[in-house]
This record gives structure tokens, C-alpha cells and sequence, in this order.
């Protein structure tokens, strides 16, 4: 009778450890979800502000056309694009902005201008946002692939198929140092 009852108590702490493994690659995963939903809401944010920013830019500079075009198209892209080609296309939308504000720099009376100055701040906050998304979903994913990774919760992922998360990652461009000339 006392095997009998060890027995039960160690299937009964396999069974505990079973569930709790699972739900707990459960709540990772729906964080990691949550994570990307956030930060696809603020790159839509950011899609919306270029629109009015490359309007307030042309009022200035209306021969600079190619600029602008280069912005909005770099926009479209990446609200069209999924997956790695997403990654691509923002980077080529976050060099478009850059050389828009460039652009901007040469026209006094557009640095000026207090609408312009607040849609650039609007997207300097965007930025430091998606900023933070990003590494919030990469500490998720990191959380996630431990566990799928490590003795013994990863027989529990590979038996309900949990899988690694892939990390949002710097471009290259991104990556590249800075030159600074005097």
C-alpha cells in the first residue's frame, strides 16, 4: 500500500509539473503576442505622422519632390511588407526620415515652423517607443526560447510544440558606427 501511494504522488507531481510547465510556455507565448501588438499599434502610429510631415515639408520645399516621394513610398512599403522583408522595409522608411529631416535643415523657415517642430517630436517620442517594444518583445522572446531550450521544460514545448522566437535585430545600417568629421 505505501508503494502504491508513492507512486500516485509522483505521478500526481508529474502531472502538477506538466501543467504548470505548459501554462507557463502559454503565458510567454500570448506575452510575446501582446508584445508584437503593441508594437505593430506604434508603427501605425508612425505611418500615419508621415503623411502630415511630408505635407508640412512640401508647403517648404516643393522642388525637393524626389525626397518626398522616396519617404512616402518607404511608408507604403512597410505597411504592405510581413515578416523579415518588414525589418528591411523599416529600416529603408527610417533612412527616408532621415534624409527628410537632412532636407530639413536646409530651409530655416521649415526648422522653424511650430508645426513641424511638433510632428518631428511627435516622432522622436514614436521612436523612443518602438524602441522600447522592441527590446520589450526580445526580453519575451528570450524568455521563451530558455524555456523551450532548457532540460526539462523543453520536453514539455517539443511535446506541445512550442517553438524559439526569432529576435528583433539591428539593420546593418543600424549597426554601423557613426562618422564623425571636424
Amino acid at each position: 500500500m505505501a508503494v502504491l501511494i508513492v507512486i500516485l504522488v509522483i505521478l500526481l507531481a508529474a502531472v502538477i509539473y506538466v501543467v504548470a510547465s505548459y501554462n507557463s510556455l502559454v503565458g510567454t507565448r500570448n506575452r510575446a503576442e501582446e508584445a508584437l501588438g503593441a508594437l505593430d499599434a506604434h508603427l501605425r502610429q508612425r505611418y500615419d505622422l508621415i503623411p502630415n510631415l511630408v505635407e508640412t515639408v512640401k508647403g517648404y520645399a516643393e522642388h525637393e519632390e524626389s525626397t518626398l516621394t522616396n519617404v512616402i513610398d518607404a511608408r507604403n512599403e512597410a505597411m504592405r511588407s510581413q515578416g523579415a522583408d518588414r525589418g528591411k522595409a523599416e529600416d529603408r522608411l527610417s533612412g527616408t526620415l532621415k534624409s527628410l529631416f537632412a532636407l530639413a535643415e536646409s530651409y530655416p523657415d521649415l526648422k522653424a515652423n511650430a508645426g513641424f517642430l511638433d510632428l518631428q517630436r511627435q516622432l522622436a517620442v514614436l521612436e523612443d517607443d518602438i524602441l522600447k517594444a522592441r527590446k520589450y518583445y526580445n526580453a519575451i522572446a528570450r524568455t521563451m526560447n530558455d524555456k523551450v531550450a532548457m532540460f526539462p521544460s523543453s520536453i514539455i514545448a517539443s511535446i506541445f510544440h512550442f517553438t524559439r522566437l526569432d529576435y528583433i535585430e539591428a539593420s546593418e545600417e543600424e549597426r554601423r558606427r557613426p562618422e564623425v568629421k571636424f
